[in-house]
């Protein structure tokens, strides 16, 4: 070995090379902006953790502090369309939609407040117990941010539950 230092800097160079195409190779470019989705249940006053005002409305609903759907309960959303216009689908995990179901048929009158990144943006009447393994909720935002949204929360989600599955 005539020349110590060129080797060693070949050796470095190659070192970080490999570092920065490792790097590169196992990180994806995410083709949505991290979007999370919770839903609190309306409360009595005796049981209110917080007052918040709906943004078309100005409706005013006292909620729990403990969500009932996080980002960990839906597998997907999706965008759906009614007579009354367009709404969010949340499509539940098993145990999420059990959990629903129970707390639904069990707070029958009270609305379920959609927030979305802590921020209040749409409520759903609890006129029954919820059954379907979904949850459809009609969001106070115009129309054409919807789709955007929808992307959004989907990826949140798809991501939310890889993470989930590698935990197990």
């Amino acid at each position: 070995m005539k020349h110590p230092v060129r080797f060693l800097s070949v050796i470095f160079s190659l070192t970080a090379l490999l570092a920065v195409v490792g790097c590169n190779t196992s990180s994806k470019k995410k083709d949505y902006d991290t979007m999370i989705a919770r839903f609190l249940i309306e409360a009595n006053e005796r049981e209110s953790f917080a007052t918040v005002t709906l943004p078309v409305s100005g409706v005013q609903i006292a909620v729990n502090n403990k969500p009932i759907v996080t980002e960990f309960d839906y597998t997907g959303v999706s965008l759906a369309q009614s007579d009354l216009g367009k709404f969010l689908v949340f499509n539940l995990t098993a145990d999420a939609a059990r959990d629903l179901y129970r707390i639904t048929g069990s707070n029958q009158g009270k609305r379920l407040v959609l927030f979305i990144n802590e921020k209040p943006v749409g409520a759903r009447m609890i006129d029954g117990a919820f059954n379907t393994g979904s949850l459809a909720v009609f969001a106070a935002l115009p129309d054409e941010t919807l789709p955007e949204l929808v992307k959004n929360l989907d990826g949140t989600s798809v991501e939310m539950q890889k993470k989930i599955a590698k935990a197990k």
